[in-house]
């Protein structure tokens, strides 16, 4: 199993062309080959997890059979060829899933992988549905948690991104490595007194919390590749 993340940035002239793309590629990931689960993913303001959308930026995150299956995606699929005409530039990360619990839309996209990450970078996927009478919960505590993960030692850089506006957000996190991802989880007071809250308040309807070894990176984010040099 493979699980790409692509992240694309659109020219403002073609913002249009983006918002259509939420509609338009269903079908062709639906008939996608080798492809077990998809999300078409917005993002907020400047990339970031921000109620306020970023409409030049836009994701997808895929799990695939195997690694030519992607492969097969991105050299002559539909979407990868829609991107190359409106898209301003695009960064993919592909990952293998190493431990994950939770669902999403009733599923284990990941299945129930347990296994250690020894060395390199690590990826985090948490997502969830957060509950409307949870909301003002949830986005009070936003900005504390991403200032504590943004200077936490080891942290590399997070994609905010989500499949609705307000209630279903997801964010993705690569640290240098596994000791750093954990050092922030369960070191920091502030954070751990964040996710006690979602437990004893009962913020969400559905989540899910995934690890992944970083396989590779390739394309750009605002004109570079924020991996490089961590992958080896």
């Amino acid at each position: 199993m493979i699980v790409s993340l692509t992240i694309v940035r659109y020219r403002k002239a073609f913002v249009p062309f983006a918002l259509l793309a939420m509609a338009v590629h269903r079908l062709p990931m639906m008939m996608q080959g080798g492809c077990t689960f998809w999300k078409l993913l917005g993002s907020g303001r400047n990339g970031t997890f921000d109620l306020q959308p970023d409409w030049q930026q836009w994701g997808l995150l895929a799990v695939w059979d195997d690694r030519d299956d992607y492969e097969r995606f991105a050299e002559r699929s539909f979407v990868a060829k829609w991107w190359e005409l409106f898209g301003n530039e695009s960064w993919t990360v592909l990952c293998q899933p190493m431990q994950s619990h939770g669902k999403w839309d009733g599923k284990e996209p990941f299945g129930n992988p347990n296994r250690a990450i020894d060395t390199g970078p690590v990826g985090v996927l948490t997502r969830a549905t957060i509950k409307i009478s949870r909301l003002k919960n949830f986005w009070s505590h936003v900005d504390e948690v991403a200032n504590l993960m943004a200077g936490a030692p080891g942290y590399i850089t997070s994609i905010g991104v989500g499949e609705a506006p307000v209630y279903r957000q997801a964010t993705f996190s690569v640290w240098e490595s596994m000791e750093h991802m954990k050092a922030f989880a369960y070191g920091s007071k502030q954070h751990a007194e964040v996710i006690k809250k979602t437990r004893s308040e009962g913020w969400y309807s559905e989540e899910l919390f995934a690890r992944f070894r970083i396989i590779e990176s390739t394309g750009t984010l605002y004109g570079k590749d924020p991996l490089k040099g961590f992958i080896k």
